[in-house]
């Protein structure tokens, strides 16, 4: 093996290494993020990942990187089922799409819906930038659908950011109850639409009012009791 080659091992190495480290690192992020929230230590999330607090700060400077990092690909499922939605021939059936998957990503990612909501403040111009067109995009979405006919008139973009929060705060209390999430989205949508729908509701919860969660804590247990 020849110096040149040797050198170029160590560096495949080094590579490989820093790789696996920020793999660890955003995975233990989800982690984290989701049983002490976004403001949870980043020291916190090194141990998790088994690495130095320097190794972290290596690889993202910021928190904002680094929750905007462990939650990318959950963003771009959500940009790309925006797109999609537009893109539609049916602007109901995309807005529809929209709301059921950026809500089964809150249910199936827990600590996403905080980042989802969350602003960035740090995040610079470029996710401004993109915030606001998809506040665009939404927005055209919504009168696509107005429309033609099938969202109700009165419907504003507004409303969608107060039917998410909503869904955020039953997935934080009720993180183990896939079946409430599912039948609180289907009641949303039948609440946005300007004409009655026929179409079967999903399977109800088996939540009871014994078991009426007080906090997201004691909401897990109770959703694991019922």
């Amino acid at each position: 093996m020849t110096a040149g080659s040797s050198r170029n091992t160590a560096r495949d190495g080094v590579r490989a290494d820093a790789r696996r480290n920020r793999e660890r690192l955003l995975a233990a992020a989800r982690e984290v993020f989701a049983e002490h929230g976004l403001d949870a230590p980043m020291a916190t999330v090194a141990r998790r990942a088994g690495v130095g607090v320097a190794t972290l700060y290596r690889h993202f400077p910021t928190r904002d990187a680094l929750v905007r990092g462990a939650f990318a690909r959950q963003m771009e499922t959500c940009g790309r089922a925006l797109r999609d939605a537009l893109a539609a021939d049916d602007p109901w059936t995309g807005l529809t799409h929209l709301v059921e998957t950026v809500c089964a990503l809150q249910r199936e990612e827990r600590g996403f819906p905080a980042a989802f909501l969350d602003a960035f403040p740090q995040a610079g111009a470029q996710h401004a930038r993109s915030r606001e067109q998809a506040e665009r995009d939404l927005t055209v979405l919504v009168r696509r659908a107005q429309a033609s006919g099938a969202l109700r008139p009165d419907f504003h973009p507004s409303d969608l950011v107060v039917a998410l929060v909503a869904h955020c705060g039953l997935v934080a209390a009720l993180p183990d109850d896939p079946k409430a999430s599912r039948r609180l989205v289907a009641y949303l949508l039948r609440s946005f639409r300007a004409t009655p729908a026929t179409d079967p509701l999903p399977p109800p919860t088996t939540l009871t009012l014994r078991g009426f969660p007080a906090t997201p804590e004691s909401g897990s247990r109770a959703s694991r009791r019922a």
